[in-house]
């Protein structure tokens, strides 16, 4: 997205492979988070106009936009601290390994976004859950999770968590071995697995024994592994091994 000294958005283009930079700041260049705030009238306005354009792909990005920066005027907000001027907390998140990234960003051990913070509290929806239940204090059979965030209504019974975040309803038992891993909600892991570098999807459900993120060419046959060699595992790839 190209600006004027005014903030004025004068041109805008779909993931191009050289954009335009900043004015005087040559190695940066602008990109849109993709919210936007819009008249009405006007929306309805470029969308009618794009639908009777037989030449037109309908895609708000490739064609919405550019038409409503030829016809009206259109601003850019710079998403920084009012006070600082500092650049806000912004993550794209449209690949497998920036979704991982952002997600091993939260346990690190002072992370750029900090969810902690109440002066900026984050107000969304959450189930009721009862509390992250740990079980089990054998050698061995020892449930705990270290620099991990771990959610409501997870249990962990005498398996290991390290580095990773499990989302709520994580059922891990023992003797399995969690590392540098996103755990989605439902996941249910079996005994004696071994998981790292993984994000498990929604309702995975892991046999005992099983190891993923350990063999890479293994993984290769069952699973998707990303260009940064993280293995990303759905129940329908769990489904086809039998």
């Amino acid at each position: 997205m190209t600006t004027d000294e005014s903030n004025r958005v004068v041109k805008f283009d779909e993931k191009p492979r050289a954009p335009a930079p900043i004015v005087g700041h040559e190695k940066f260049a602008r990109a849109s988070m993709g919210i936007y705030v819009i008249a009405m009238h006007h929306l309805e306005k470029v969308l009618t106009d794009d639908a009777d354009d037989p030449n037109s792909n309908h895609d708000f990005g490739k064609n919405i936009i550019p038409l409503a920066i030829d016809r009206m005027r259109v601003f850019a907000y710079p998403f920084q601290d009012v006070e600082t001027r500092a650049q806000s907390y912004w993550r794209d998140v449209g690949n497998v390994d920036a979704l991982y990234e952002a997600n091993m960003e939260l346990v690190a051990l002072n992370p750029e976004l900090n969810i902690y913070d109440h002066q900026w509290p984050i107000w969304t929806y959450q189930a009721q859950q009862p509390p992250a239940k740990f079980v089990l204090d054998e050698e061995g059979r020892r449930g705990m999770a270290v620099n991990s965030m771990v959610t409501g209504g997870c249990i962990i019974s005498g398996a290991y968590v390290t580095q990773s975040l499990l989302s709520t309803d994580v059922r891990i038992e023992d003797s399995s071995f969690i590392d540098a891993s996103v755990l989605l909600p439902g996941v249910t892991i079996g005994r004696r697995c071994s998981i790292k570098r993984c994000i498990l999807d929604e309702n995975c459900v892991i046999p005992d024994g099983m190891q993923i993120g350990i063999d890479p060419a293994l993984d290769h046959q069952r699973f998707f592994i990303t260009k940064r060699g993280v293995v990303l595992v759905t129940p329908d790839m769990l489904r086809a091994l039998g």
